[in-house]
């Protein structure tokens, strides 16, 4: 098909609406009347005179496709000229000079809009044969700008807030009301709160937890839970994922895609009262960014409606303060979804005669527990059954290890089999679970291997392991490194590998001694006033675990008193009413240990 004349397209009087002839369809080719400019009409006409001539279809939408996809830029000059004249714009809105100055240095989509807008006016005026035209270039860009409509918002937003231009006119729309002197106030109060005052490392922990909360989320959600959880994926779906939630301004962007009502919630009348309450109930100022970040939609609340949600959780026996701790940890707990899933889980434990007391103490302390539904607890509950676990024993557990419960059941499974292969059966599996929870919520290889390997390499004989792990299975969960300071101290005062493997095997509890609260002082008196040998506590190293004031110097001192001298075992190993009569010839209840300070 050909085009033979212009005469019906210089007779459309309204350049919105122009449109070329109807052309045949070519595949993965789009045309869009309204992007057509006057450039490009002119561009279009210009081959074409009163003659007729004629252009290929083909031919036409090349050049149409090229013109649209490659748009003139505007130069340098025109630039500079639309920023100088928007800041002033912005100026006259009540913007002091450097922030104007700011917003439109630094909001070059907005910027480049204006001056295309005002190079298509003029092209129009020049296609139609006007006259020219008494406005300067910069009194034009003013113009357009204020047909936007939108008093500088949307430059603001691009430029401050990060908005692309489509998304900061998008936003813009709510904020009609809002001048820009209070949007600027705002957003400088909310970004304050969000992204100063705290280290990188604590700002990490904003995405670790985010991704916690995320993984163990296995209830229906309300909407504004939902609308978190978008939020939560923009920021994962960038560079550096949910790392990055509370350590970049960039997240504020996203934070503004997606709760853009944020911009309308007064600063003085509700942001300052929130943040005033939270630190009334202990939560300290750099981590209100947690709750905010972690859990947007509470800042549509009112400090009111955040005090009725507290009730709920009254019968955990929660103090003001202890429900800012869990709402630093788990902000969702505001949420009506969770706060129903709270009934449910108390329920869910009352059936299983579950003391209450200890249900609340594992929410307290591990309040993530809200987000998981009671099918998953249940099978993770049968499988605590199994060893043994019920009732008063499950309660120590869960208070003791609330994580436990939010763990897969196959990960517990491999820890029962990695102490079954140590040689421990399954009844002394469970009370090894009952004692010390916190095992089967450890990684067996970073873990549990890694101590093992560690006491092997001391010198612990691997046939005296489990002996050790069954008296002392809080080791498993220690840190080696304190772990290792300990048994370097005993080395330094004189003993051997030998004789501290040997100790081991006997007393394993002595991994867990503190050097200055426990092996040092008790160390010092035994060398020092009693005057044995340090290597007395090979024999008998359950020596440490007697109490120094209350035990070990009063029954040292009723010895010398008597010029009497015994092992550390027969001293300390013996009850009152024996110690009394084997070595005071008295009944228990006329001993006395009184020091001889004291006589």
């Amino acid at each position: 098909m050909a085009i033979t004349t212009t005469k019906s397209l210089l007779s459309i009087s309204n350049p919105p609406l122009l449109s070329p002839p109807p052309l045949p369809q070519q595949q993965h080719t789009t045309l869009s009347s309204s992007s057509l400019t006057p450039k490009t009409l002119s561009f279009l006409l210009k081959p074409l005179n009163t003659t007729t001539q004629t252009l290929s279809s083909s031919t036409i939408k090349t050049h149409l496709n090229f013109s649209l996809q490659h748009p003139p830029q505007p130069s340098d000059d025109k630039i500079k000229q639309a920023q100088v004249a928007v800041s002033g714009f912005l100026q006259s809105l009540g913007v002091s000079v450097e922030e104007a100055d700011y917003i439109a240095m630094n909001s070059s989509k907005y910027v480049e809009m204006l001056v295309g807008s005002v190079d298509d006016l003029d092209e129009w005026n020049s296609w139609k044969g006007g006259g020219e035209d008494e406005l300067g270039f910069g009194d034009k860009v003013v113009y357009m700008a204020k047909e936007k409509g939108d008093y500088g918002k949307v430059a603001f937003l691009e430029s401050v807030v990060g908005l692309s231009l489509a998304s900061a006119m998008g936003v813009a729309r709510y904020l009609a009301k809002e001048t820009l002197p209070e949007l600027i106030h705002k957003v400088k109060y909310m970004k304050e709160i969000f992204f100063s005052g705290s280290d990188d490392i604590d700002k990490g922990l904003i995405g670790k937890n985010a991704h916690r909360m995320m993984m163990h989320l296995s209830i229906p959600i309300d909407e504004d839970v939902q609308q978190t959880l978008s939020f939560f994926s923009k920021i994962e779906a960038r560079r550096g994922g949910l790392q990055m939630l509370g350590s970049t301004e960039n997240s504020f962007r996203y934070l503004i895609e997606s709760f853009p009502r944020l911009l309308l919630s007064p600063v003085e009348s509700n942001l300052v009262h929130m943040v005033n309450f939270f630190e009334s109930i202990g939560v300290p100022k750099h981590r209100i960014r947690n709750i905010l970040l972690l859990y947007p939609p509470v800042m549509f609340c009112t400090v009111k409606d955040i005090e009725t949600k507290q009730l709920a959780f009254t019968k955990v026996g929660l103090a003001d303060k202890d429900f800012g701790k869990m709402l630093v940890k788990y902000p969702w707990i505001l949420s009506t979804s969770i706060q129903e899933n709270y009934k449910e889980i108390a329920s869910f434990f009352e059936y299983d005669k579950v003391p209450r007391r200890k249900v609340d103490r594992a929410i307290k302390s591990w309040p993530h527990l809200l987000g998981c539904s009671t099918v998953k607890l249940r099978v993770m509950v049968d499988q605590l059954h199994e060893l043994g676990v019920r009732n008063e024993q499950l309660g120590q557990v869960i208070a003791k290890s609330p994580q436990l419960l939010l763990r897969k059941p196959q990960e517990v499974l491999e820890v029962v089999s990695f102490l079954r292969d140590l040689g421990f059966e399954r009844e002394q599996v469970g009370e090894i679970m009952g004692r010390c929870p916190e095992i089967f919520a450890t990684s067996i290889d970073k873990t549990l291997n890694r101590k093992l390997e560690s006491l092997s390499d001391f010198g612990v004989s691997k046939v005296d392991l489990p002996r050790i792990i069954k008296k002392y299975p809080e080791f498993l969960v220690s840190d080696v490194g304190s772990m290792f300071r300990r048994l370097e101290y005993l080395m330094e005062v004189g003993l051997s590998k030998r004789d501290i493997s040997w100790m081991l095997r006997r007393f394993s509890p002595l991994l867990g001694y503190s050097i200055e609260k426990v092996l040092r002082p008790k160390t010092e008196f035994l060398v020092n006033t009693m005057e044995k040998r340090v290597r007395d506590v090979v024999e008998y190293p359950r020596y440490f675990s007697y109490s120094l004031e209350k035990k070990i110097k009063p029954r040292f001192y009723v010895l010398k008193a008597r010029n009497m001298n015994c092992s550390l075992k027969d001293m300390l190993g013996k009850n009152d009413e024996d110690f009394a009569t084997d070595f005071m010839g008295l009944a228990v209840g006329t001993m006395t240990t009184d020091t001889p300070s004291d006589k």
